[in-house]
């Protein structure tokens, strides 16, 4: 007799409701549809770019050229999808963690709005090609940069006020993160924007420490503050060690503030600060195996419930990634290593490694986690699933092709060969590049779908629509 075999393992369904505010779980709808409009229109421009380098001349307009598109690229997706997202799961977190309601949903709401409105005026500014100087990361002009950190102004308020209102004593770890990524960033773009003191040089190094800061005291501590609420509550465990937590979270704020400066190791800056950058980044090893074990020991005995769910494997994916792409920033620090890779191909793997391995499979960990429970509605576990293997596909294809393509790129310069050979070299890599970058692509456009299944209804409390099928 004939067995019919399911094409996947089946997936555990959903089997808590959160009785939420409606309107905080509209508004949280609200910014990942917000943040994810974004994610498909700035990944879109990079997969044109990536094809950009295998067929040059597909598209020549002065709008569509590369040093207006990048920063378009590079800025969508931090501020946009990256940014909004996280702030979507934090206006759960920080209120559940706090045993109190949002301090202000009315003032999230305009938050929204103003961040969305900074984001749209600065790629029209890009479009039309006017930026900041071409700093990376803060191309987009300062009007624009200014109503973005009067949004994450009014999120500070809005967190800060909740967190004091708490009903606990104890502030939870993961209100440790959170707030200390927002109340970083103010000062980090405040910093960067400031004009009057950045000259020659100067610039530079306000650079290295604007774009690292970006990614290290506001991409990583708001997502790995997520993922102390999001790993014990699908996991139904306390994390491994609070203190584990704690050691992580002040290694982090003393180390990564002054590692910017491996950006520009041989570059005309003073050498001791290069030597100062190079220290702390090996020190952020400490750091990395503090969190990343307390993860891992947090899941330990759990990977039944692992593979079960199809939230937690987006979360082990970012978890892993967290410490290798990490580590490997730490190693291209190195003044031996930095000679080969910096400047090329390689870079590029890293930082996708990075922003997209860690930090986006942690959002869609924390997504898949919440949503479902509060709208009462769950996308197909089928798609999930490939979205998750597309996603995790397209980067490995992605990464490894840039990071062999970099090496050898690094090596042609550092034997003296026309600059003209690392272009050719690079060719076969960069159309492995495309062919990732569509699976990657093609993974948000299923992402999109599956939220527009957890749209909220109507009437939530009234119809509860479960998909849960067996795949």
């Amino acid at each position: 007799m004939a067995v019919e075999r399911p094409i996947a393992p089946g997936k555990v369904k959903i089997d808590d409701l959160i009785n939420e505010d409606d309107r905080l779980t509209k508004l949280i709808y609200s910014y990942l549809v917000s943040a994810t409009a974004w994610l498909i229109f700035g990944s879109l421009v990079g997969l044109y770019l990536a094809i950009r380098f295998i067929y040059p001349d597909f598209g020549v307009a002065q709008w569509l050229s590369f040093g207006r598109l990048r920063p378009i690229h590079t800025n969508v997706v931090f501020w946009g999808w990256t940014s909004l997202a996280m702030i979507a799961l934090a206006l759960y977190v920080i209120p559940r963690t706090s045993q109190r309601p949002l301090f202000s949903i009315a003032l999230a709401r305009k938050a929204l709005y103003v961040i969305n409105a900074s984001i749209l005026i600065g790629v029209i500014y890009l479009f039309m090609g006017y930026n900041n100087g071409g700093q990376e990361y803060r191309e987009f002009i300062w009007p624009a940069m200014m109503l973005f950190a009067l949004g994450i102004i009014s999120h500070t308020l809005n967190f800060y006020k909740t967190i004091s209102l708490r009903g606990t004593k104890e502030i939870y770890i993961s209100n440790w993160y959170i707030l200390a990524a927002f109340l970083w960033t103010i000062v980090v773009v405040v910093i960067a924007y400031i004009p009057w003191y950045q000259n020659a040089l100067g610039e530079t190094v306000i650079q290295g420490y604007y774009m690292h800061m970006g990614v290290g005291m506001w991409f990583t501590p708001l997502v790995l503050g997520l993922t102390y609420y999001f790993l014990p509550l699908l996991l139904n465990k306390p994390i491994y060690s609070y203190s584990l937590g704690v050691l992580a979270f002040w290694t982090q704020m003393v180390f990564y503030s002054l590692i910017g400066a491996h950006h520009f190791v041989f570059a005309p800056i003073p050498w001791w600060l290069q030597t100062v950058a190079i220290v702390f980044s090996i020190g952020m090893v400490i750091t990395l195996t503090a969190g990343t074990g307390n993860f891992l020991l947090t899941m330990k005995g759990s990977f039944r419930k692992v593979a079960r769910s199809y939230s937690l494997p987006f979360i082990l994916v970012g978890v892993i990634f967290y410490f290798l792409a990490s580590a490997q920033g730490s190693l291209e620090a190195l003044r031996e290593f930095n000679q080969l890779w910096h400047f090329t191909n390689y870079t590029i793997a890293h930082s996708h490694l990075t922003m997209y391995g860690f930090v986006v499979f942690l959002i869609w960990g924390g997504i898949y986690a919440l949503l479902p429970r509060l709208t009462g509605k769950e996308p197909s576990h089928l798609l999930i699933g490939i979205h998750f293997w597309f996603a995790l596909l397209g980067l490995l294809i992605y990464g490894f092709a840039l990071m062999i393509g970099g090496t050898m790129q690094g090596k042609s310069w550092i034997e003296g060969l026309p600059f003209i050979h690392s272009v050719e070299l690079m060719i076969p890599y960069w159309i492995w590049r495309a062919v990732g970058g569509t699976f990657m692509f093609t993974s948000h456009i299923i992402f999109a779908y599956n939220l527009y299944k957890m749209k909220p209804l109507p009437h939530p409390h009234k119809q509860i629509d479960l998909a849960g099928e067996q795949i």
